[in-house]
């Protein structure tokens, strides 16, 4: 480990960190109508580390030196009150500098969190004094924390940084810790408003709303230079997005991509699947660009998590690389390595609860844990900079909407909003209540400044008004013209389920014609199933072919999924004008095959499923209308169950599908899919469908995104909007040992770590007998696990008699 650097260097650091995030985000959005904004964060960051100081936590960062157990940020008060007697302070910048600085490792509020707040640790019982006026020295007397030689000089340092006369002595004579002690209590009935649970139900102040809000952006702002400047991590200024990708496209643009790319504005796109919507928005995020402040990111969110790694794979490919780099630095907020990585980069050296092995610092006066966890945080802070330094990040909605938790682990988050191009692809695949909330939540991106598009094959009208209706600013919608996709299918309704001896018939025969067949089901049991029913019938077919038949679901471990990925699209790539042959082969998916894959097939046969899915698992078969026999068969099979979906979605899907079809229809077009959602959405399940979204809409604006008491510990909400929006996933128990050198390890990375991990739903983790392992942070499966089958449930002990 480094030697320790020193405190002026490292606030000098983060001060002039701020400047950067400054020029990255500009005044957007509700910071313009705070002009204090920047100045107020740079005084914080100045600041906020002040209290390390002490004595106390001198000697814990010495090999073997004893943990203090108090918080530097606390004494770090005294310092700004201070400083404000010198400084031109208003009354309100003295206040949000004191509580940037108090929070940017602990909540204010809230003794059951995560992290024990301040208000639970210093109250009317502290022995201030103790704390921090003196120190036991090792020979049993007392001495200074903070010798007057050292303050004075500190003083002086901070006021020269601040460009004023360092303050006169107080003739008040009060300490430090009178100071601390003095501010907190102030700071402590300020933020003191309604429970967090009650909020919902409380009568909304927008004063408060907007200054809790500006505070929660100035701790995000705080908390990332802080990280940025201690991980020595600049934020990258390159945008792998070419700035002239909306006049010159790489390829000969469709009408609708050139109405997107000079839309001004939010930006609904619908399009047929092979058109060119990733195209179409990339040219509309260059077009934004040159009308907004400082230096926007872009974040692309997908609806799988199990997709984001396809998604960043392709703009690696098709976009542009910083100067002297091989591949563009795309962003990749990955689940619980995310998760795991910002809530460590928030801590820092001062721990005062349990350690790793349940005992407490006053157990272990003189452990060598202080210098232990100073090392494993500063990785963590290094890897955690790695997912906000790059400007094009790909991202499932559950880091965005939890960064309305705000807090040190994921204010940053909250701030790297603003001022930022949201493109959500293939919105509408989530239930209603995450829909809802992703609404709310592009409500309040519009409130920092930042632009939206939505991209969408299937983009139901109840849908499109959520979204209208949640901006306030127009909303461009483009649809692709008519015939902007030939017909591709003929569509075949089948009674009968996908498993029925005449439907593996019907693929078998698809596959010895040498058609490559794609076949779907909802289920990865059902799915595995007919893998294992057709394989050998695709292999026979295609003789000497390692991949003629292919497996693709969730439950892969993420590096082997990116490696099935690839020779998925090597395989099975969209047909060109030229290409003429029967390829043969088999892939049979889940709805994993639906979203970022731009793969083709000659036939198709799915299950059922809410109608967006069908259409996407049409958006496979003869994916661009190429086939040389022209319009080719999907056949859509009942299902005898509705999981994992919605009963009512299932239902009126097939009340659609079958509607089309007794009109005679012989092909299946894009504007029957328009038929087919407005068929579906019309029913008793599509009105409760958009209700259902706009009352969690409203319910997580309101209980979320009020921001009254932006500093409660909010860490409950954390696990529920965890389990609601992302899942788990889950270590394979033979990997535990390589995870946690990855993890854990000198030389580890928690993000290749992550590679390792499966995702699941939470309530699949009984059925997995999944454990959470509180030293790795990560459940651990008992289940089988197979590179070209995936995870198994565990085998059911035998009953013996």
């Amino acid at each position: 480990m480094h030697d320790p650097e020193r405190l002026t260097a490292h606030s000098r650091t983060v001060m002039e960190t701020v400047d950067e995030i400054r020029a990255r985000i500009g005044d957007a959005g509700v910071i313009a109508h705070e002009p204090a904004f920047w100045t107020r964060v740079a005084a914080a960051a100045l600041l906020h580390d002040t209290g390390k100081i002490a004595e106390g936590f001198q000697r814990q960062i010495l090999p073997g030196g004893p943990l203090w157990g108090e918080r530097h940020e606390v004494l770090s008060l005294a310092y700004v009150d201070l400083l404000a007697r010198a400084a031109p302070w208003s009354v309100d910048d003295r206040l949000m500098i004191a509580t940037l600085v108090a929070t940017h490792h602990r909540p204010l509020h809230g003794a059951e969190g995560r992290r024990p707040s301040l208000a639970s640790r210093y109250n009317d019982h502290t022995d201030w004094k103790r704390a921090f006026t003196r120190i036991q020295a090792l020979d049993g007397t007392t001495v200074p924390q903070v010798t007057s030689g050292v303050h004075h000089e500190l003083v002086a340092w901070l006021a020269g940084m601040l460009g004023i006369d360092p303050p006169a002595h107080p003739p008040d004579g009060r300490t430090l810790a009178d100071r601390a002690r003095d501010f907190l209590k102030d700071l402590l009935t300020h933020w003191d408003g309604a429970p967090f649970e009650d909020v919902a139900g409380a009568d909304n102040d927008p004063a408060r709303t907007d200054a809790g809000l500006l505070a929660a952006l100035g701790q995000g702002a705080l908390t990332l230079a802080d990280h940025a400047g201690s991980a020595h991590i600049p934020l990258q200024t390159h945008l792998p997005l070419p700035a002239d990708y909306d006049t010159h496209p790489p390829h000969r643009p469709y009408p609708h991509q050139q109405h997107a790319a000079q839309s001004n504005g939010h930006l609904v796109l619908t399009s047929p699947t092979g058109s060119g919507k990733t195209e179409a928005a990339l040219g509309w995020a260059a077009h934004q660009i040159r009308s907004m402040p400082g230096l926007p990111r872009i974040v692309w969110t997908l609806p799988y998590r199990a997709s984001l790694n396809a998604a960043r794979d392709r703009f690696r490919r098709d976009l542009t690389a910083a100067p002297g780099e091989d591949l563009p630095d795309i962003g990749l907020l990955h689940g619980t390595a995310a998760h795991t990585l910002l809530r460590e980069a928030a801590d820092d050296e001062c721990p005062t609860g349990p350690l790793d092995d349940g005992t407490t610092e006053t157990q272990r006066p003189n452990s060598t844990e202080p210098t232990k966890t100073l090392a494993r945080q500063a990785r963590a802070r290094v890897n955690a900079m790695r997912l906000f330094a790059q400007r094009l990040r790909v991202a499932t909605p559950h880091q965005l909407l939890t960064a309305a938790l705000a807090g040190p682990s994921h204010s940053s988050v909250l701030l790297e909003q603003a001022n930022s191009l949201f493109i959500l692809d293939e919105l509408h695949a989530y239930d209603p209540q995450t829909f809802g909330r992703l609404c709310a939540a592009m409500r309040l991106w519009e409130a920092l400044g930042s632009r939206i598009a939505v991209l969408s094959a299937t983009l139901a009208p109840p849908l499109l008004h959520l979204v209208q209706d949640c901006l306030t600013a127009p909303v461009t919608l483009v649809r692709a013209a008519p015939g902007t996709a030939p017909d591709r299918h003929r569509l075949a309704l089948d009674p009968e389920p996908l498993t029925a001896p005449a439907s593996l018939d019907r693929i078998r025969g698809w596959l010895h014609e040498g058609h490559s067949v794609l076949v779907v089901a909802n289920t990865v049991d059902r799915a595995r199933t007919v893998y294992e029913e057709l394989a050998d019938d695709a292999r026979k077919a295609c003789p000497g072919d390692p991949d003629a038949a292919l497996l693709l679901h969730s439950r892969f471990r993420h590096q082997d999924r990116d490696a099935l990925e690839h020779r998925l699209l090597k395989r099975h790539p969209e047909r060109t004008t030229h290409d003429t042959a029967r390829r043969g082969g088999l892939v049979v998916a889940t709805q994993a095959v639906e979203v970022s894959l731009q793969l083709d097939f000659d036939r198709g046969a799915v299950e059922n499923a809410p109608i967006e899915a069908v259409a996407q698992r049409a958006g496979r078969v003869n994916r661009r209308g190429r086939h040389p026999d022209g319009p080719v068969e999907f056949r859509v099979h009942r299902t005898e169950g509705h999981l994992p979906y919605d009963e009512g979605a299932v239902n009126a899907a097939w009340h659609a599908l079958a509607t089309l079809v007794t009109k005679d229809t012989t092909t299946f077009s894009e504007q029957d899919i328009d038929h087919l959602l407005q068929l579906a959405y019309a029913t008793e399940w599509g009105t409760a469908w958009a209700d259902e979204a706009r009352r969690c809409r409203d319910d997580f604006a309101r209980s979320f995104l009020t921001f009254q008491d932006p500093f409660h510990d909010h860490s409950d909400f954390e696990d529920a909007l965890s389990e609601q929006f992302d899942g788990a996933e889950v270590l394979w128990r033979a990997d535990e040992d390589t995870y946690r050198r990855l993890i854990k390890g000198p030389d580890g990375d928690p993000l290749l770590a992550a590679r390792l991990l499966i995702p699941l739903r939470y309530r699949q983790l009984n059925q997995f007998q999944a454990t959470f392992d509180r030293g790795l942070g990560v459940y651990i499966t008992e289940g089988d696990y197979d590179p070209a089958l995936g995870l198994r449930r565990p085998a059911e002990p035998e009953t013996v008699l």
